[in-house]
């Protein structure tokens, strides 16, 4: 009797040995104890085919065959087994098996000292490149389930922004599925992409995560789309307080309390994105910029209107029509008040009111008159919403 001959009696009860691994697996892997995440067929045979393969190296000197644990990565993967235990586990198997090899062999004294301490090496060898390909295998499985499970959310995001779920059951179905409350209020981000199909807000999910702010995203060939849920207490100051800190333009929604509402939201978050300057990274939030909203919503007609109200200054050469707008612009800002507003520009109040008189010749309106005020107001605007 030899080594051999030791693993083929071992092979005879292949079916015991296995039954007796998968108990001390489940009484030492906290994972693997839970019925519900590993069945306990599922882990018997997965414990029997990787034995066999072990003990027929040893029986029959057969070359080792990699597959059972391959399979054994593919399968802990799909059940959420986290790889360390899968490994522990697999560990312990390989253990309890060589102290079976080894108690079967005192039976035989002519089994030799350096056959045992030839196959404890040999035994050893086997799970590292076992454990190798288990590693590898469980691997990839996580990553092509985790690519599944972001191509659904990602799938999941463009139905409820389309407004394709509307039964009340199948949205609190595509919150659960998106890691979102099934209640509001929420609130839909929109990020302006930086290139064809680049990510303008890498990690952003992840990101909002830490700040206890879920949400689900979407990646658009010009846009990045989220939907957030902002029902925590001040979740509404983190999230914003984490999408500030992105170098991107973003337009945010106003808060709305069902998930049916996405696709109207969105409209508005992209409007609020609209009238965003288009050279400037930040995070203009719908109903901080009424106006620009207006601007955004109706881009023809604004248009029309900016030519109608300042077409005489912009036909004017570069510089002074620059100068012109400038000073408007500043003086609005400065509430109407030409000395803040020579302050803002570092110019002589009587040179700001020469300029807004000739702005007044120019349009033939008075700045006096409350509704050349309002005109001139959206003008403007629309001339930064969309300087084309």
């Amino acid at each position: 009797m030899d080594l051999s001959g030791v693993a083929s009696v071992l092979q005879e009860r292949l079916h015991e040995i296995s039954e007796a691994l998968a108990v001390r697996i489940r009484a030492e892997v906290d994972s693997y104890a839970d019925d519900s995440v590993v069945p306990g067929e599922s882990l018997r045979l997965s414990v029997e085919r990787n034995a066999r393969v072990v003990l027929a190296y040893f029986a029959e000197g057969s070359e080792p065959d990699s597959r059972p644990a391959r399979e054994t990565g593919r399968i802990r993967a799909e059940q959420g087994v986290p790889l360390v235990d899968a490994l522990h586990a697999y560990r312990i198997a390989f253990d309890s098996l060589w102290a079976l090899i080894l108690d079967e062999a005192r039976h035989y004294p002519e089994v030799a000292e350096a056959q045992l301490a030839a196959g404890s090496s040999e035994i050893w060898m086997l799970f590292g490149r076992y454990a190798e390909v288990l590693a590898t295998a469980y691997r990839e499985t996580s990553t092509e389930l985790s690519r599944q499970r972001e191509a659904r959310r990602s799938a999941l995001v463009e139905a409820v922004c389309r407004g394709d779920i509307t039964d009340p059951a199948g949205l609190d179905d595509a919150a659960r599925h998106l890691g979102l409350p099934k209640d509001g209020p929420y609130a839909v981000v929109v990020a302006a992409g930086l290139g064809a199909g680049e990510e303008p807000l890498p990690g952003i999910e992840a990101a909002l995560r830490e700040a206890h702010v879920p949400s689900a995203w979407r990646l658009l060939l010009d846009q990045q789309i989220g939907v957030l849920s902002l029902a925590a207490p001040d979740a509404e100051t983190l999230s914003l307080r984490t999408l500030r800190r992105r170098r991107a333009r973003m337009g945010i929604s106003p808060l709305f309390d069902s998930l049916g509402d996405t696709p109207r939201a969105l409209r508005f978050a992209r409007l609020a994105l609209a009238g965003l300057a288009r050279e400037s990274a930040g995070v203009a939030c719908f109903d901080d910029h009424p106006l620009a909203m207006v601007v955004a919503a109706a881009p023809e007609e604004a248009t029309r209107l900016v030519h109608v109200i300042l077409k005489p200054v912009l036909v004017l050469p570069p510089q002074d029509r620059t100068r012109l707008l400038e000073t408007l612009r500043h003086w609005f800002a400065a509430g109407g008040r030409a000395q803040d507003t020579a302050e803002r520009m570092f110019l002589h109040p009587n040179t700001i009111r020469y300029r807004l008189r000739r702005i007044e010749e120019l349009t033939g309106r008075s700045l006096s008159d409350p509704r050349t005020l309002a005109d001139l107001g959206v003008a403007l605007e629309a001339l930064r919403v969309l300087p084309h």
